[in-house]
């Protein structure tokens, strides 16, 4: 439908008072709405329908102040910059600038790791980004491994992507045959035990496609408790999307 002449479409971006506004349309939904995408760092406006989407258009640009409130909520950009400290699976590790190409170094005498990169700016984050998410496959299939071989299951296949859904997704081969487990890089940038609940959790829906009791049961017996990190994952989500921003 259109406001002021404009027609708009389900998916469409506005500017609201510097804020991205997302629209969109659910059928299931019984009124306009809007809500704050923590991950994506942008507010999505709801409507019940296409011929709703310039009321719900209307109402975002209506709610400027609540779209300014909840996003000055949201954790800090974190820019990339020589000299900083990050977190890596909990283990502080420095970034330094130097020439070639990006690489990790393990000091042997046990010291802080370091990400050697060149470049400055966006050159800089995309080095060094590239290098966590390095680390990131390595870590995430090694305990891929380890899970699977504990459940009798076949080793699956193992990727890393930047997904702003989910911190991991599963697919399970035919019966006896590996399947596919894909992680969000950005676990890399949660504690060791977090990230190492969720390759569980994955490795879990080998064996069961859902969550039900069964699947909890594994969990548990891999993992223990996994609600602290559930948890953790829900209050510190939005930083770790916020890195490299």
């Amino acid at each position: 439908m259109s406001l002021f002449g404009r027609t708009f479409a389900d998916g469409d971006r506005l500017d609201v008072a510097g804020a991205a506004v997302r629209l969109k349309v659910n059928r299931r939904a019984r009124r306009v709405s809007l809500r704050l995408d923590r991950t994506r760092r942008e507010i999505i406006a709801t409507a019940p329908s296409a011929r709703r989407l310039a009321e719900a258009a209307a109402f975002a640009r209506q709610r400027s102040a609540w779209i300014a409130e909840r996003l000055a909520e949201l954790p800090a950009a974190s820019p990339l910059a020589p000299g900083q400290l990050i977190e890596v699976f909990g283990r502080p590790v420095r970034l330094d600038a130097s020439a070639g190409r990006a690489r990790w170094i393990e000091p042997i005498d046990g010291s802080t790791p370091r990400i050697c990169a060149m470049g400055e700016g966006e050159g800089f984050a995309r080095a060094v980004i590239l290098t966590v998410k390095k680390k990131a496959l390595e870590v995430l299939t090694a305990r891929t491994a380890h899970y699977a071989q504990a459940l009798g299951a076949p080793m699956p296949k193992v990727s890393v992507a930047d997904a702003k859904s989910r911190w991991g997704s599963c697919k399970p081969g035919p019966r006896g045959t590996a399947g596919v487990i894909r992680y969000s890089w950005r676990l890399a940038l949660a504690p060791f035990e977090v990230a190492d609940y969720v390759a569980a959790h994955e490795c879990a829906h080998l064996l069961e496609l859902n969550h039900g009791p069964h699947f909890w049961a594994h969990v548990k017996a891999l993992v223990g408790d996994e609600r602290p990190h559930r948890a953790w994952l829900r209050a510190e989500g939005a930083r770790l999307h916020a890195f490299g921003e």
